[in-house]
């Protein structure tokens, strides 16, 4: 990939001092300017800019930027959809990478474009960057493609991308390669009972890599989603199944039509979790038009909350101005019914944030012309966004709290108990991080560090007093702390509220974090800035580390959220050969070892049994220096809720049975263990 050229000239181009002498005009090849001349001037034309620089358009080339592209490819057959043009979307994933979606809308017009003399509109469209039909207001009255740069994007980042327009009862077909025409447009002939577009790509691997591909789990939740935030359109799934060899949860064929839109949704995402309230759900179009709000909100007793919302069936994960009119709707309603009840004064002090603690709310709009943040529309920018679910939500809320007079001052009540909460903490937040007051109340097992700041602190959890003995002597004392577990902590995955209250290693470990949980999760008070869960490099130790982690999902995914949890890899084997000593994490690293580094040689392997089996030298050069070791960020799957937590509650729950059949399943994956 070439180099971005300097533009502005780099130090050449500054003014020169007042008595400096005058250089000769630029292109002359002078020592001073470096040979920087007209010719070292780059004019990328058509989709080159695209593939020179995939991140300003889809935001990178992980697998977040790859699903992107089907993303994009969806999203303008929705749009086909919500104008009305289109009641039926299929997708299929193919062997060897290929995806497909096809609409019976209206297809791309294939007939010559007027400022492209030669060319159909059809090709213009996939092959310049802001072109298509929803600039104006004529063809679509509200869409999520608004930059013009989305299928032909894909284009550009695609290996091969086929594509058939049926109008008129005729078919249409067209090729590209990387961005540029491999065929002409070709009629390929008459058709009956067929209208709309197909196209089918696949990502370029110069692009993405070799080894990347669109995951089935992932493209089928995107797939689904769809479905829910549209409820006039059905969607029907494909995939071969070879691709779903080892995934979960994922059929071969399905169709998905859900006339209860949003309800339909936060119903499947919230199923099994016990409600405070029941749904609070409605659409309604805006007059005048054209917009419409759609949103489904509830509140869980757990505390655990979140609010996803889209944008003309765009998913906006960063929020933005919907989701500030939604809070401000549900604040000024609960305000407007308490003090019709009487019970203002409790109210004074709540906030949005007390209201929002606990909500499990959809949201979706459409609006004409949205603003996006950026090209992969994560936030929307609209002002009027705020303005249009405000005004639309206060009547409908106003009835439901109306007419459901012992769930509103259920959640009065819920509300209020939250706002005093959050006013108790801030007046007992000290000023100081450590006092002394603070450091009696800091369990007894817990090694803290010296430093006073959370910035560059970091936590290590080990199991038993061996491995916090080794872990002691092996830290940083200025930013290392040390806290040992004893055993296997509870499952808080299958455990009451009582038995999780009781439990004194949780309260333990509650308490050296010092951020509270759930909804009174606060990442300011986190005294650390990372948490590092070291186990043992074994099944028990495997075991210990999921114990961890499913607590901080279920009692902390603030934390999770905040980038702050870590698994640490600690090495299974210790090869040493003369005075080469080297370390291996698991079977598969020592066999690599012995074939490369040592190659044949005569050599010494060790197997640590634990951490506490290793010299705190070993442990501090392998597992906690900053500088040597290796650490894996734990992070929530954010683009499929409801797979997750279902993942969690299978694995980890009360229910053996789907435990039993999860193993069942994968046996065939599973190999020997060396225990």
């Amino acid at each position: 990939m070439a180099s971005k050229p300097d533009l502005f000239g780099g130090a050449a181009a500054r003014k020169p001092a007042k008595d400096a002498p005058a250089k000769e005009p630029a292109g002359k090849g002078t020592p001073g300017e470096s040979g920087y001349t007209a010719k070292d001037i780059e004019v990328l034309e058509g989709l080159e800019p695209v593939r020179r620089r995939p991140g300003m358009y889809i935001g990178g080339t992980d697998e977040k930027a790859l699903h992107h592209l089907f993303a994009e490819v969806i999203d303008n057959a929705m749009d086909e959809a919500v104008a009305g043009h289109a009641s039926v979307i299929s997708v299929e994933m193919e062997e060897g990478g290929y995806v497909s979606v096809t609409d019976n809308g209206r297809g791309i017009p294939v007939d010559p474009h007027p400022k492209f003399p030669g060319k159909s509109a059809l090709e213009v469209i996939l092959t310049t960057l802001h072109s298509g039909g929803k600039f104006g207001s004529k063809a679509y009255s509200t869409s999520g493609g608004l930059h013009g740069v989305g299928v032909s994007v894909v284009n550009a980042l695609s290996d091969h991308l086929e594509i058939e327009v049926a109008r008129a009862q005729h078919l249409y077909r067209q090729t590209f390669s990387r961005g540029a025409p491999a065929s002409e447009l070709e009629d390929v002939g008459p058709v009956h009972n067929r209208r709309g577009t197909k196209v089918r790509f696949k990502p370029d691997p110069l692009i993405f890599g070799v080894s990347a591909h669109l995951k089935p789990q992932r493209v089928f939740t995107m797939t689904r989603a769809k479905a829910y935030l549209f409820a006039g359109v059905e969607v029907r799934w494909q995939c071969a199944p070879s691709l779903l060899v080892g995934v979960d949860n994922v059929p071969e064929k399905e169709s998905f039509k859900f006339p209860g839109g949003l309800k339909d949704y936060l119903a499947a995402t919230v199923e099994g979790r016990p409600l405070l309230t029941e749904f609070f759900a409605g659409k309604v179009e805006a007059e005048p038009g054209p917009g419409a709000v759609e949103w489904a909100i509830g509140w869980a007793e757990d505390g655990d909350a979140f609010t996803h919302s889209y944008c003309n069936t765009i998913p906006t994960p960063d929020g933005g101005t919907h989701e500030s009119g939604l809070r401000t709707a549900l604040l000024r309603g609960l305000r407007s019914y308490a003090d019709l009840t009487g019970q203002g004064k409790r109210f004074k002090d709540v906030t949005s944030e007390d209201v929002m603690a606990g909500c499990i709310s959809l949201l979706s709009v459409f609006i004409r012309e949205p603003e996006f943040q950026g090209q992969t529309k994560e936030k929307l920018a609209s002002a009027e966004a705020a303005r249009l679910v405000d005004a639309i939500i206060r009547d409908p809320l106003d009835h439901w709290l109306a007419n459901s007079p012992t769930q509103a001052r259920k959640l009065i009540d819920r509300v209020v108990e939250r706002a005093e909460d959050r006013m108790r903490r801030r007046a007992e937040k000290e000023t100081l991080r450590k006092t002394a007051t603070r450091k009696l109340r800091l369990p007894g097992k817990l090694a803290d560090c010296t430093q006073d700041t959370a910035a560059g602190a970091e936590l290590f959890i080990v199991e038993g007093d061996s491995a916090g003995g080794s872990a002691k002597q092996a830290r940083q004392r200025q930013n290392q702390a040390v806290l040992p577990l004893r055993g296997k902590i509870l499952n808080v995955a299958n455990a009451g509220v009582e038995k999780l209250a009781q439990n004194q290693q949780l309260a333990d470990l509650l308490l050296a974090l010092g951020c509270g949980t759930k909804s009174s999760y606060r990442d300011e008070d986190l005294r650390y800035e990372k948490i590092i869960i070291m186990t043992d490099a074994d099944v028990d130790g495997a075991h210990i580390a999921s114990l961890l982690v499913t607590y901080f999902y279920r009692e902390m995914p603030g934390l999770i959220r905040g980038g702050h949890l870590y698994l640490a890899v600690p090495p299974l084997y210790r090869i040493t050969q003369g005075a080469t000593t080297v370390y291996a994490r698991d079977d598969a690293e020592r066999e690599k070892l012995m074939a490369t580094t040592f190659k044949g040689k005569k050599v010494d392997i060790g197997r640590f049994k634990g951490l506490g089996e290793m010299m705190p030298a070993q442990l501090r050069e392998t597992t906690m220096d900053p500088k040597r070791r290796t650490m894996l960020r734990v992070e929530i799957a954010e683009d499929d809720e409801i797979e997750t937590r279902a993942a969690v509650e299978r694995l980890m729950g009360s229910k053996a049975e789907a435990r039993f059949r999860f193993i069942q399943e994968h046996a065939q994956f599973a190999g020997e263990l060396d225990v």
